[in-house]
């Protein structure tokens, strides 16, 4: 199958905080020729990271909670457990921008960094595409509050043993993907990250 599209038509619907645009396209079949005409609205979002920072020698992850609008539909879960996240600004790479919102969101120094994969979050309607990492941290000052004034955060930080963590991925307690499929990875993956990060 020769995997082709053509934009017929773009426009913008709304430009703000988030930016909404329309889609009038064509792609190609499997089963020869092309699609009819078809709209879609795309929810434009920049690429992102994902942080699960983990302290080998405590065997601890740091999670972090605040305020969702979401999640505002289902109004007694607004406020999610999850990892650390941001945006990658103009010129950031992705490594830059890990570093960078550990510090802002969890007050936590990364000393070493490693890539679990890279997804798209929701490609069925949104552009986003992640980054996710593990960092390497020591956990032992870690918590609070923190995050940016300027960016209205507020964000609630702990640690929990990582057999908790994952506890509250198998009970419904951490509901948003990203901190999901982390925390997940660690489990499969734990044996080897100790080895590296411990040796």
């Amino acid at each position: 199958m020769n995997k082709e599209f053509k934009i017929i038509n773009k426009e913008i619907l709304y430009s703000g905080f988030f930016r909404m645009e329309k889609y009038c396209l064509q792609h190609t079949l499997y089963g020869g020729g092309w699609s009819a005409e078809i709209n879609r609205e795309l929810f434009v979002r920049g690429s992102c990271v994902a942080v699960l920072l983990y302290d080998p020698e405590r065997d601890k992850v740091v999670l972090i909670e605040q305020f969702r609008a979401g999640a505002i539909l289902n109004p007694d879960r607004a406020w999610l457990v999850e990892i650390v996240a941001g945006a990658i600004e103009e010129n950031e790479t992705a490594k830059e921008v890990a570093y960078r919102e550990s510090i802002e969101e969890a007050g936590c120094d990364i000393q070493e960094l490693i890539v679990i994969n890279e997804f798209y979050t929701t490609p069925g309607g949104a552009s986003e595409r992640i980054t996710l990492f593990c960092g390497k941290i020591d956990s032992s000052k870690v918590g609070g509050i923190h995050g940016l004034d300027h960016e209205d955060e507020d964000i609630w930080v702990r640690t929990v043993d990582f057999d908790e963590a994952y506890r509250m991925v198998e009970n419904n307690e951490i509901e948003s993907a990203i901190p999901i499929i982390a925390i997940q990875w660690l489990a499969l993956n734990k044996e080897k990250i100790l080895q590296k990060w411990l040796l």
